[in-house]
């Protein structure tokens, strides 16, 4: 296994904060959005036009459904469940199930190239220790395991004393790859995790299915604030990955997308749209 900093370490780092966008290049910043501009820039560190990235995204009311959520026997209610409490619904092109995200939630993606020679479970791994030093100061029993009844459950679940603050899903584009992790700063984790209770409840009923659905319980939800009762907020958690990165890099950079990554994105889009029109 590969130590976590090697993985992360590079002479250059590419930074975006795109934690408070309205829009972006003419397109309405939603969390479709952001998944389409993670899959052009793994498509751009691919291709060397651009050194690895850490970006921060932030979407307000929003339920990011994974693939096999789409194969629920009533999804179409289970969406107009969702609609109904005000939320935004996306189906990501990425591994796990649904989260929720709001304005409380903090998004990193961790955009690296060269994985074809790094295992998946590296790149876990790096991302799980990446966050464990970044909260040092105030925690040290941040652990990376499956918590059953949580939203989205998968090996590198983050928990602190047996409750979920965070999952992890990854994404891998030709030689590049997008870690991305949602951190539940602040907010209301238990109402987040109700909602998506009742999602599946909505959108399995009784019916067996072929792939297993989680059954949420709130209870094993947290939010980062609640678990090492410290009012942390997403602003004081971006400053923490900031200084962090800088500690793992000789330089930080931003830079605007260029030419060739707009073209990616604009097809990536387009492939997200596709996905989306079943609900």
């Amino acid at each position: 296994m590969k130590n976590w900093k090697d993985i992360i370490r590079h002479q250059t780092f590419r930074y975006i904060d795109h934690s408070a966008m309205p829009t972006f290049h003419g397109k309405d910043y939603t969390a479709m959005t952001s998944f389409a501009v993670d899959d052009a820039l793994a498509l751009s560190v691919s291709d060397e036009q651009s050194p690895p990235v850490v970006r921060l995204w932030v979407h307000g009311e929003t339920i990011v459904l994974g693939i096999p959520d789409g194969k629920l026997p009533y999804i179409d209610e289970g969406v107009a469940h969702l609609k109904q409490a005000g939320k935004h619904v996306v189906i990501r092109n990425s591994g796990g199930l649904a989260v929720a995200l709001d304005k409380g939630v903090l998004n990193i993606s961790l955009i690296l190239p060269g994985v074809k020679h790094i295992s998946i479970h590296d790149c876990y791994e790096a991302m799980v220790s990446f966050i464990q030093y970044m909260l040092r100061d105030v925690t040290d029993a941040i652990e990376a395991y499956e918590i059953v009844q949580s939203y989205c459950p998968g090996d590198y679940d983050l928990s602190i004393n047996g409750r979920k603050f965070a999952g992890i899903s990854q994404r891998r584009v030709k030689d590049g790859a997008a870690i991305q992790i949602y951190l539940d700063v602040e907010g209301n984790s238990k109402e987040r995790a109700q909602l998506i209770r009742e999602f599946y409840d909505i959108g399995k009923k009784d019916e067996e299915t072929a792939f297993s659905y989680p059954t949420v319980d709130p209870q094993v939800m947290g939010s980062l604030s609640e678990l090492i009762g410290i009012d942390l907020t997403v602003k004081d958690m971006k400053e923490r990955v900031s200084v962090a990165l800088a500690e793992f890099t000789e330089t930080v950079i931003e830079m605007d997308f260029t030419d060739q990554e707009l073209v990616h994105f604009e097809k990536r889009l387009k492939q997200m749209e596709k996905r989306n029109e079943k609900i």
